[in-house]
Parts: structure tokens; C-alpha cells; sequence
């Protein structure tokens, strides 16, 4: 019996998780999922550029186990271009945080606040009240995981 999967750190969840060529009925064509976790793996490695060791630690798996991940989804992703197949983003191995992430429309300071604690009130850095919540797709890489 194989080892179970551990499973990876997914900072937010996919806003859009279906792709399919133009024009063509979705019943005539096949479909390859690729995993969450792969499709974490290619945005903080491919589309945000991050080194292979800091990519690694943000999915909280070994660089070896990275490029396992890297290596299926530029496999499935490939297939899917090349044979013109529907990309569906579903399943896999993963976790999602616990936490809310908030911006201060006057400082632009980014933060988290675990769920459960109630809306914030004002900035921790410049005590503002010109605060939003922030989207998946809107939480970048750039800021901290800690409360300032």
C-alpha cells in the first residue's frame, strides 16, 4: 500500500476553475483535472516567479515533492492545450488557512485576522477605518502571515 499524500498549503482556493476551448460543445470533448495543489504549485513557481525553495515552503512540501507537483501539472496542462481538452481545477490533497486577510485603503498595509474575531475596526499600522477585506484572488505574496 502507497504512503498517503500529505496534504499541501493552498493559500486561497481558484476564483475560476473550468477552462475549455472556444466554440466547441463541452460533451465533445475530453476533460483533465488537475489537482489544486498542482494548480497552487504552478502559481507561486510559474506565474509568481518564486524560487523553487521558497515555493516549496509555501505549499509546506520538500523541493523533491515540489517538483513532483510542477512535473504532473505541466504534464496535464500541456495535454490539455495540445489535444484541446477542458481543464478542470478540482481535488487533491490540501489545506486552506484559517485566517481573513484585510487592507487599509490609506496605507496599504495587509494583514490577518483569524476567523471568528470579528470584522477589524481600524488599521494596526496607521489606525485608519478605511479597511476591506481582501478576495482570494487579491492576496498577494508579498505581504507578512503575521498581525502587525
Amino acid at each position: 500500500m502507497p504512503r498517503p499524500y500529505k496534504r499541501r498549503f493552498v493559500r486561497a482556493e481558484p476564483n475560476v476553475t473550468y477552462y475549455k476551448p472556444r466554440g466547441i460543445p463541452i460533451g465533445t470533448i475530453g476533460e483533465v483535472v488537475l489537482n489544486i495543489d498542482e494548480f497552487e504549485a504552478l502559481r507561486v513557481k510559474d506565474h509568481l516567479g518564486l524560487p523553487q525553495k521558497e515555493a516549496a515552503q509555501q505549499l509546506k512540501v520538500s523541493q523533491p515533492t515540489l517538483h513532483r507537483i510542477l512535473k504532473s501539472a505541466h504534464a496535464k496542462v500541456a495535454h490539455a492545450l495540445v489535444n484541446g481538452m477542458a481543464l478542470r481545477i478540482d481535488g487533491g490533497p490540501y489545506d486552506l488557512p484559517k485566517v481573513r486577510w484585510f487592507r487599509c485603503f490609506t496605507c496599504q498595509t495587509q494583514w490577518t485576522e483569524p476567523f471568528g474575531t470579528g470584522r477589524p475596526e481600524v488599521c494596526p499600522r496607521c489606525d485608519s477605518h478605511y479597511l476591506r477585506r481582501l478576495a482570494p484572488s487579491e492576496i498577494g505574496e508579498k505581504q507578512s502571515d503575521e498581525k502587525l
